[in-house]
């Protein structure tokens, strides 16, 4: 099976990041309809070692949105972080996501296959001992697919999920049907 970087990239991110947006109107209208503020979903985590809620929307928007433009420019250089804002904005931040993404030309997309995609990281010098471990660059030297599929589409998912559990753990009512969204599927013959 052949696949595009288009195909590979684009629709995958934009049906987890529809589902989401879809999840998050849900946890909102929750609250509303309890006498709650959404605004308490932002600082909610799941443990106290944990990145909150805010975070975990910021960096998945950066994975998806921002992954495709390293995928574009070979390079991984997503804005700063913002830390902690109203809940409606962070609603706003994955429809900026999504704009994004439906801008995407498939024919433009594509033609970044294949090129040089260098990335820096700091990873723990002993990984065993993350922890404990100084941490050193490290430079990674990807494809603009190797990337989506090592790195930006990983941590994408990791993120979506635990903003997810970290609704759902705060009373959210929504399911697994939530987060799978709108499912693509092939044409009827």
């Amino acid at each position: 099976m052949t696949i595009s970087l288009y195909d590979l990239g684009v629709p995958t991110f934009l049906q987890t990041l529809r589902a989401l947006g879809g999840v998050l109107d849900r946890a909102a209208r929750h609250r509303a309809e309890t006498g709650g503020d959404p605004d308490d979903f932002v600082t909610a985590k799941l443990v106290d070692d944990m990145a909150p809620f805010h975070f975990q929307i910021e960096a998945l928007t950066h994975h998806a949105a921002w992954g495709m433009e390293a995928a574009k420019t070979g390079v991984f250089a997503p804005p700063p972080l913002i830390g902690a804002m109203p809940f409606a904005e962070l609603r706003a931040m994955v429809d900026r996501a999504i704009a994004a993404l439906e801008a995407l030309d498939p024919d433009e997309v594509n033609s970044w296959s294949g090129r040089n995609l260098d990335m820096d990281l700091y990873r723990p010098v002993d990984p065993r001992n993350a922890s404990t471990s100084a941490w050193a660059p490290r430079t990674l030297a990807l494809t603009p697919e190797l990337y989506l599929l090592t790195y930006a589409m990983p941590n994408f998912y990791f993120h979506v999920v635990t903003a997810y559990a970290i609704l759902r753990a705060a009373g959210a009512p929504i399911g697994k049907g939530d987060y799978e969204g709108t499912l693509r599927v092939r044409p009827a013959a």
